[in-house]
């Protein structure tokens, strides 16, 4: 399943959500810019190994590692979800706390997935971390909401609308399964318990927080 769109209108013009998007696409151009693409990532991304949670200075490459990608497909996978959801969220808490909640919830993707291998030296790096936050909300904001979504079967594909409950839910259980199917390996790849802390932070604060519309 890949989300096309969603049926909220905005409400405001989501210029944060917009300012996050545009912040992520400069700093990619920074990185493919950069003498070696590798190397900066090794430089700015957040290696679990080399954090010191005591040490305000190792807080900088979980900020820095928030803005950063590891291709094409990744960003661009990355903000379409933004996009998708965040305008909504974005509404619902105001530009300003938005912005905070959002890097809030990178925070805690990324120190989740710290905590679940802390010698771990593979650099992460993504926005998935904080937009798993954005979509835990949009989940219990709106959850009656419609996404408008691909589906495929083999090489058959056709869109279909469905709630965001069963949209995001079975998104999130593909991360929970993902994620503790793959624990324990020391291969790279993708940091699934920073998708499973972002969205619980999200539901968690929208839970306390939200005016949990019915749309």
């Amino acid at each position: 399943m890949f989300p096309l769109y969603d049926s909220n209108p905005q409400k405001t013009f989501p210029f944060m959500n917009y300012l996050i998007i545009v912040a992520n696409i400069l700093v990619f151009f920074l990185q493919i810019s950069a003498p070696s693409f590798d190397r900066f990532i090794l430089q700015y991304g957040f290696i679990p190994q080399e954090f010191n949670l005591f040490h305000p200075l190792s807080y900088f490459f979980i900020l820095s590692s928030m803005f950063m990608h590891g291709g094409l497909l990744h960003i661009a996978s990355n903000l379409w979800f933004l996009h998708i959801f965040g305008d909504n969220v974005e509404d619902e808490f105001g530009h300003f706390k938005y912005l905070g909640f959002y890097l809030t919830a990178g925070l805690i993707a990324t120190l989740a997935q710290y905590v679940m291998d802390t010698s771990s030296a593979i650099p992460l790096i993504g926005a998935s971390g904080a937009i798993s936050g954005v979509t835990g909300a949009y989940f219990i904001l709106f959850r009656k909401a419609r996404i408008r979504s691909l589906v495929t079967t083999g090489f058959y594909f056709r869109t279909v609308d469905l709630p965001a409950s069963f949209f995001l839910g079975v998104w999130f259980f593909i991360q929970l399964l993902s994620g503790f199917t793959t624990y324990g390996t020391a291969e790279g790849g993708v940091a699934w318990f920073a998708h499973i802390g972002g969205f619980v932070f999200g539901w968690i604060v929208a839970t306390l927080f939200g005016r949990k519309q019915a749309v």
